[in-house]
């Protein structure tokens, strides 16, 4: 199985996110690539404990109730997006290029990269839950842009 922890597979994506270009058009979706990686880096992030997320104690039991069945599967065409993960400005692609690579190398530190325990939507989170859900998050959207 591919792990964020494991340097190969880590650097298997890093070498997908670089067949990115600021022309690289989504298969479906909404974002444009520069949104993608924005948005891809910023939900990194939450690991290091560097994004901190509100969510309505609404959201927080959905969230654990869905866990199970989101984090054993792929992630769905279209799905949702939690308003804080979204961005609709334009941004530098390869800052934003750069920035995502060097945060999902992070994860090659091992499970001491990971600083937070208790995701704001999720709940608990084990370093396998990290890894499953940073794996299926940042696969699905390389797959929406066709690399």
């Amino acid at each position: 199985m591919n792990s964020i922890f494991d340097k190969v597979s880590n650097e298997t994506i890093i070498a997908r996110i670089n067949k990115l270009s600021p022309e690289s058009q989504a298969v479906w979706g909404k974002m444009s690539v520069d949104q993608m990686l924005k948005h891809t880096n910023e939900a990194i992030i939450v690991a290091f404990g560097e994004n901190e997320v509100k969510v309505n104690f609404i959201f927080r039991i959905l969230g654990r109730m869905m866990k199970s069945k989101i984090f054993n599967s792929e992630f769905k065409k279209n799905s949702p997006t939690a308003k804080e993960f979204i961005f609709t400005d334009k941004y530098d692609f390869e800052s934003s290029k750069n920035e995502l690579i060097k945060n999902f190398s992070r994860f090659t530190e091992g499970h001491q990269s990971i600083k937070i325990t208790h995701h704001p939507f999720w709940g608990k989170m084990t370093f396998e839950d990290w890894n499953k859900l940073m794996w299926n998050h940042i696969d699905h959207h390389l797959r929406q842009f066709g690399v």
